[in-house]
């Protein structure tokens, strides 16, 4: 215990001894170490002492890091006047660690900068050791450069504010030492001379202010950094006598003297990728010029060669020379041509058409120039001579590695014949060997492979399927066909299931085939399916119509089919949108991919509605062109039905009525047309029973059943007078009578009618006109029967008839007449009495006078046997005796008072 105490002591000690001498104004707070260098990821003590006071001591301190309170368990109290914090150092970032006080006074207050001091902890990594170190020296025109660069690989972490430098130390043999510092992972060394043949030592060393760190050093002999330039001037040379190897030539690029070189060739054909190295055993040597062997006739290639000394792990390969390429010479075609054929459908008349064609033999060896071929009819063996067909192919196309394929021959064979095919390629070095096909009759195909499957994946097409099983077959032969191009590989007898050498297109249909062939020759039907590499949303939609016209609640749609090369993939369905102008929805029916008609049903009539159909394939889906129709406002065969109801409800309609005319025409006739009491048959003179009267036949040109009554222009004024005397007595009595023959009623055949005296109370005589048409007789009386005219005045009687004839102009001014005759009377000899008269010139006489302006009315005296009778105020209007000849006056308003 007493050790630790003095240890602590000995510390405080040496932290004092390196505090500057403080004057008064000082803090009295200092903080030990000052700016301190902190390593990442280590544990960091501070220690703040009080010095020049006694106000304080360490129970009033505390710690801040960055502007937040330490917690305590943290600090370590050493004395009254020594206060430690222990920090773990984390981030990279620059901090701000301060020693306050917490005590409250009043100096305290007044001096605060004098009780508070603070520090920034910078932080940074120790630097990692230098790995990896190498360096080159490089070939400068026929020498080495003098300027060495070096590499290495740094180790370790670094921090901004505490940054790593390295320096790089070249020591040469005699003890000169170049050095270089920087801080990136290489650097150049500028020597007066390159020390070639002599021991150099190379090291880095990395140091920041947390340490220092040297990497390995590096003895070697100054030709182990040596890199040369690529050899020059490279010379391939093609010698026809050797058609399967070249010649290479070439110049070393620096002198013997510095450094002896060895070599690396590479080659491949023109087109590839893979390149061929010539083993390192054949060009160890100091050699100038190789030969390349085994090579393939009529192919060109491209050569590379480089170089480095020849010891053994030390210097640096040169880059590749420039490329150089070159063809070798022709052979004669080895192997054979790869022949094989399209057939199109059968044909009655012309049988089937074939069209032959081949691919050049694996190794033509040169340029193929023509073929030759023969068809000979495979049951007649007869020998055909071979047909020579030139091959125009450029030397461009021949160079390609691609196996090119040339149309050689068509013809037509008839369904019920085979033939043997023979084809050999020929180029300028000789004739391939032949290639044979068989094409069985149409009737005897062999049979096809089974169970085939066609599917992408991976980019790749694969296929799989099972042998024939009734026969064996020896080889496969796989075809892919879309539009006018066609390919296909062979594959061998053991093969049940392979990929697609060839590079196929996105989005294409391909029609993939599995032909078997048997004895090598003979080929089998085949087995086929529709594939896609990888499938797309169609390039167009399909384009809709209508069939016919819509109806009024349905439309048959149609489209087309998207053709084929526009579809990028198979058709999955079909969906169809149909949208009202009216309500905006839109409903959405999804049909077969097979399908292209389909029916609306349930539409609305006289609606326009816009049709589109979308196209969905795996890859995506495409909308056509939009179409609209508009539904009938009736369905097909309404109208006719609505017009044949129509005219069927109009016939029977007239059928009935024409049917009741004919049984109800009494009726109708009584109601329409009413019967019109005629005045010349009337009764009314038959009333009074003590004048009966005399039947009159009239003449021809007399009008039936009217009277004109004459009356003395005398006697009017008399008559009117006495007609108004004796209104009020017959007043009562004619509204009593239902069946009045006076003014109120008929005396045949006709209702009762309301009386004169109640129309004349209504106040308005064309009222009563509209309806009924009064005919009246006035009966002229001289008096009592014996007694003289002269002792009683003259009374007028006037009956009245009703009637719906329309009355003669004549007849409504009559009453005009009379008050106006009434009027003029004094102006005329009175005459005793009336006058009948029937004849037709009388009456037309009285349709003149009438129609004069209110011309005075010719009265004549009665005849001497006419008589008079008075009625009693007890008799009815029956009684009343009619004159021998009666006369009518029309009324215009029923009875008027006289």
């Amino acid at each position: 215990m007493l050790s630790a105490r003095v240890s602590q002591l000995l510390v405080l000690a040496c932290l004092a001894s390196c505090l500057p001498a403080r004057g008064e104004n000082d803090s009295h707070l200092v903080i030990a170490p000052q700016d301190p260098v902190l390593d990442i990821e280590t544990n960091f003590t501070a220690t703040c002492m009080i010095i020049n006071t006694a106000e304080v001591t360490v129970d009033d301190l505390y710690w801040t890091l960055s502007g937040t309170t330490v917690p305590k368990e943290q600090y370590t109290k050493i004395n009254r006047t020594t206060l430690n914090v222990t920090l773990r150092v984390t981030s990279e970032e620059r901090e701000l660690l301060m020693c306050r006080c917490k005590k409250v006074s009043v100096s305290v207050i007044l001096n605060e900068g004098k009780f508070m001091h603070g520090i920034f902890l910078t932080k940074g990594y120790l630097p990692g050791k230098p790995e990896n170190l190498s360096c080159i020296a490089p070939q400068e025109g026929k020498q080495i450069s003098p300027t060495v660069t070096c590499y290495w690989e740094p180790v370790g972490r670094q921090s901004k504010d505490v940054p790593t430098t390295y320096t790089l130390f070249f020591k040469t043999i005699n003890d000169v030492t170049y050095n270089v510092s920087t801080q990136e992972s290489s650097s150049q060394v500028f020597l007066k001379i390159f020390p070639m043949f002599m021991e150099v030592e190379v090291w880095v060393v990395a140091h920041n202010k947390l340490g220092t760190i040297e990497s390995e050093h590096l003895n070697k002999e100054a030709s182990y950094f040596v890199k040369t330039n690529p050899p020059t001037d490279i010379k391939v040379i093609s010698e026809r006598s050797f058609p399967t190897s070249l010649l290479i030539n070439w110049t070393r690029p620096i002198g013997k003297q510095y450094v002896t070189l060895t070599y690396e060739i590479r080659f491949c054909p023109s087109g590839s990728q893979n390149w061929t190295y010539v083993p390192r055993v054949d060009t160890a040597k100091d050699i100038l010029s190789f030969r390349l062997q085994y090579l393939q006739p009529y192919t060109v290639y491209i050569t590379q060669v480089r170089c480095k000394t020849d010891r053994e792990g030390y210097g640096y390969w040169s880059e590749w020379s420039t490329s150089v390429s070159k063809r070798t010479p022709e052979a004669r075609p080895k192997g054979k041509p790869d022949l094989w054929k399209i057939m199109a459908d059968s044909n009655s008349i012309n049988g089937r058409q074939v069209q032959f064609m081949c691919k050049d033999p694996v190794f033509t060896n040169g340029r193929i120039i023509r073929y030759e071929i023969e068809i000979q009819d495979q049951k007649d063996k007869v020998k055909n001579e071979w047909e020579s067909i030139p091959v125009n192919r450029s030397e461009a196309d021949s160079s390609s590695i691609q196996r090119k394929v040339t149309v050689l021959k068509e013809i037509h064979l008839p369904d019920k014949k085979s033939i043997h095919v023979s084809i050999i390629a020929v180029n300028s070095e000789g004739k391939s060997d032949a290639a044979s096909l068989i094409i069985p009759e149409k009737a005897h195909e062999l049979d096809p492979v089974e169970e085939l499957r066609v599917w992408p994946d991976g980019g790749q097409m694969w296929l799989e399927w099972k042998p024939p099983s009734n026969r064996a077959a020896s080889e496969y032969v796989v075809e892919w066909v879309t539009g006018d191009k066609i390919d296909w590989q062979r594959e061998d007898r053991s093969t049940t299931r392979t990929v697609i050498k060839g590079k196929l297109e996105k989005f294409i249909c391909y029609t993939v085939s599995v032909y078997p062939i048997y004895s090598g020759k003979v080929i089998g039907k085949p087995a086929s399916k529709e594939v896609y590499q990888e499938e797309g949303a169609p390039l167009e939609g399909p384009i809709v119509s209508l069939n016919g016209k819509p109806g009024r609640n349905e439309a048959e749609l149609v489209w087309t089919e998207i053709p084929k090369y526009r579809r990028q993939g198979f058709i999955t369905s079909y969906t169809i949108y149909c949208t009202s102008e009216t309500s905006r929805d839109t409903r959405e029916i999804t049909v077969p991919a097979n399908t292209t008609s389909y029916t609306l049903r349930s539409l609305s009539g006289n609606t326009n509605y816009a049709i589109s159909i979308k196209a969905s394939t795996k890859g995506g889906s495409v909308t056509g062109i939009n179409h609209s129709f508009t539904t009938l406002k009736y369905a097909q065969g309404e109208i006719e039905l609505i017009v044949v109801g129509v005219s069927l409800g109009f016939l029977f309609v007239v059928v009935m009525t024409m049917l009741l005319c004919i049984y109800k025409k009494d009726v109708i006739k009584r109601n329409l047309w009413p019967q019109i009491p005629n005045p010349g048959e009337s009764t009314i003179g038959n009333w009074s029973p003590d004048y009966p009267l005399k039947a009159e036949t009239p003449k021809e040109n007399c009008v039936s059943g009217i009277s004109v009554l004459d009356v003395d222009a005398c006697d009017g004024k008399c008559v009117f007078e006495e007609d108004k005397a004796s209104l009020p007595l017959k007043k009562d009595k004619y509204l009593s009578e239902e069946h009045s023959s006076g003014i109120g009623g008929s005396s045949c055949m006709s209702s009762p009618r309301q009386s004169v005296s109640d129309s004349d109370e209504g106040g308005d005589m064309a009222d009563t006109t509209a309806s009924t048409v009064q005919y009246s007789s006035v009966v002229a009386s001289n008096g009592y029967k014996g007694q003289t005219p002269s002792s009683q005045p003259q009374q007028s009687i006037f009956s009245r008839s009703e009637s719906t004839q329309p009355l003669l102009d004549s007849e409504e001014n009559s009453d005009m007449l009379v008050q106006e005759g009434s009027r003029q009377s004094h102006r005329f000899p009175q005459q005793p009495c009336f006058t009948h008269s029937t004849n037709s010139a009388d009456f037309n006489q009285m349709e003149m006078e009438q129609q004069e302006v209110l011309e005075p009315l010719d009265f004549c005296p009665l005849e001497e046997d006419s008589e008079q009778t008075t009625p009693t105020d007890d008799q009815s209007a029956d009684w009343l005796p009619a004159a021998p000849v009666s006369s009518y006056m029309p009324q215009l308003g029923g009875y008027r008072p006289q």
